[in-house]
């Protein structure tokens, strides 16, 4: 679990240049450790980061080296002030502050903002018969285990542990998780340019305090998810950008950029992206939906007596996928080759059948399979002093795991969910007694009804109820 970085100031003065003198001024320190509470889309209450010592006036920046502040906020460069009308981001930022005063002497300190996500709206994307929200536990749906060569989680992978890749804390100051963000029906839509790969649409409904992955300071995947809203006319509707960055500067109008960007025009309806053109994983899959977020967890509880369920599959990495997909999934960016029934290799990347599957494979584990917890897996002894990790184990055997995208060194067995700080932490940490190897391939091939669609032929029992 990615522990919550230290929110400790930084209490040293670079004072070089300043002569020394009998009487000069104290040395300056940054007193703001940590800024109010927040909630994501609504207003922020403000803060005002408190500096004592030096030579006032001062001026105010963020170290670009550090997380940004949560979007939505803005730092008053000569007061300090830090405000915004709709708090945009979610999850615990830790920015650092740098000061410096009219005589040139700098200090500078991290000051956390732990804010609150607001993504209850993500259950009701896709309807409640997508195989996203199909129950896959064998004593409820009797679905079988896929015994295609192609479908066990690699051997190399089965003792990585099930990692939370989200929480409540930051990692290197950064929010810990893939944020999401919903807006209205009419909210205005702004350049999109596609600078690398797949382009799904030009222009979007992305507002400017829309929350950047890792925030815009980063140099990871930097994904940006929004959920726009149907009405008046215009149907419920996702849009999704990797190594996305905001252009606009004080202008917020856009633009934006991003390497790529995909686009699931109705996700009241199950359609699934062109198979071989791609999204924002490797799988072609949406990740939005399928993120584990505080909302659904806690339900109508509280965090530390939660009483959600989860109702969906969870995307999970390994290191590298097989080159090839299985349905849901509609693209794969992978490693091995797998030869059909007639001798001949199938051509990579391309789909593969459950229903028909290859003969033999040199890699395993396939872009869109999905695997549930093992019936014989004991749930570990610590859920039932952690509950969110409990709800989780429980989506784990009910809804499964599904093979998303490829994680690089160490990306075995992480789970994807959104940063909030609602999440505990220490209770997260129970997961790492569950390993892949206690998981096992769901042949889902007698669910599909048609290769471009999503859809099951029904609701299954348990599935939003």
């Amino acid at each position: 679990m990615r522990l919550h970085f230290s929110t400790a100031v930084v209490a040293t003065a670079l004072l070089a240049n300043v002569p020394f003198a009998a009487h000069a001024a104290p040395l300056m320190a940054v007193t703001t450790t940590s800024c109010p509470r927040g909630v994501q889309g609504q207003a922020y209450a403000g803060c005002a980061i408190a500096v004592t010592g030096g030579v006032p006036p001062y001026g105010f920046a963020i170290d670009p080296a550090y997380a940004t502040l949560p979007e939505g906020l803005t730092l008053d460069p000569a007061s300090g002030a830090v405000a915004g009308a709709q708090i945009g981001g979610q999850g615990t930022y830790a920015p650092r502050v740098v000061v410096t005063d009219s005589a040139g002497a700098q200090i500078a300190g991290q000051v956390t903002f732990a804010i609150d996500g607001a993504n209850g709206y993500l259950a009701s994307i896709f309807p409640p018969n997508s195989i996203f929200h199909h129950r896959v536990d064998a004593q409820t749906t009797g679905l079988p285990v896929d015994t295609s060569p192609a479908a066990p989680i690699l051997k190399d992978y089965e003792p990585a542990s099930i990692r939370a890749y989200f929480g409540a804390g930051t990692y290197n100051s950064f929010p810990n998780g893939i944020p999401v963000i919903s807006v209205p029906h009419d909210q205005p839509e702004v350049p999109v340019e596609t600078t690398a790969y797949q382009s799904y649409f030009k222009s979007a409904p992305i507002p400017w305090n829309a929350p950047v992955q890792a925030t815009s300071h980063s140099t990871g995947d930097r994904h940006v998810f929004v959920y726009r809203k149907g009405g008046g006319g215009k149907t419920p509707a996702l849009y999704e950008m990797f190594v996305a960055e905001y252009r606009g500067a004080s202008n917020r109008n856009g633009p934006w950029t991003a390497a790529s960007n995909a686009l699931w025009p109705n996700v009241a309806g199950n359609d699934l992206t062109p198979p071989g053109k791609g999204t924002s994983t490797a799988a072609g899959l949406p990740y939005a939906p399928l993120l584990v977020n505080a909302d659904e967890v806690i339900g109508t509880g509280t965090p530390s007596a939660p009483n959600g369920v989860i109702r969906h599959t969870i995307p999970f990495n390994v290191n590298y996928t097989l080159a090839y997909w299985v349905w849901p999934a509609t693209q794969s960016a992978g490693a091995g080759t797998c030869i059909g029934r007639d001798g001949k290799t199938i051509r990579p990347p391309s789909q593969i059948s459950q229903s028909d599957p290859p003969a033999s494979c040199t890699w395993s584990g396939p872009a869109g399979e999905i695997y549930r917890l093992k019936a014989s897996a004991p749930t570990p002894a610590c859920a039932a002093q952690n509950p969110q990790a409990a709800i989780i184990i429980t989506a784990l055997r009910n809804y499964g795991i599904i093979l998303i995208d490829n994680g690089g060194s160490g990306g075995n067995g992480g789970i994807a969910g959104t940063p909030d700080a609602r999440w505990n932490d220490a209770d997260l940490v129970c997961l790492r007694n569950l390993h892949l190897a206690d998981f096992e391939p769901v042949n889902v091939s007698s669910l599909m009804l048609h290769n471009e669609s999503g859809g099951t032929p029904g609701t299954v029992q348990g599935s939003f109820q």
